[in-house]
């Protein structure tokens, strides 16, 4: 069974690299809405995308919980949906699925 970090908070980019450390070892993350800093989820910010391409640099699979991206706005739905086939990153409106997917990959 795969195993994989769960539950770290993200506050600002110097978390970053910090989860990318804690889940040395792992197989892959997942994230919930509340392990998020507001800023994360605001796409002005980079910080989603810095996230991202560090977790596609160490390919390491990233499993996001967020229940309704759209609430985010147009282009984070946008977002969610270009990701949907993502072998890396993906987006889960509940977190069971999000564990199903991350025991397949």
């Amino acid at each position: 069974m795969p195993q994989f970090l769960d539950r770290f908070p993200l506050r600002t980019a110097a978390d970053i690299p910090d989860l990318i450390g804690a889940a040395y070892g792992q197989d892959a993350v997942l994230l919930t809405v509340d392990d998020l800093a507001p800023e994360f989820l605001d796409l002005k910010t980079g910080l989603l995308g810095e996230l991202f391409q560090k977790v596609t640099n160490y390919r390491l699979p990233l499993a996001l919980v967020l229940p309704d991206a759209d609430a985010y706005g147009p282009r984070f739905g946008e977002l969610a949906l270009e990701h949907r086939s993502h072998p890396l990153i993906r987006f889960f409106a509940d977190e069971s699925a999000a564990r199903a997917w991350l025991a397949r990959v």
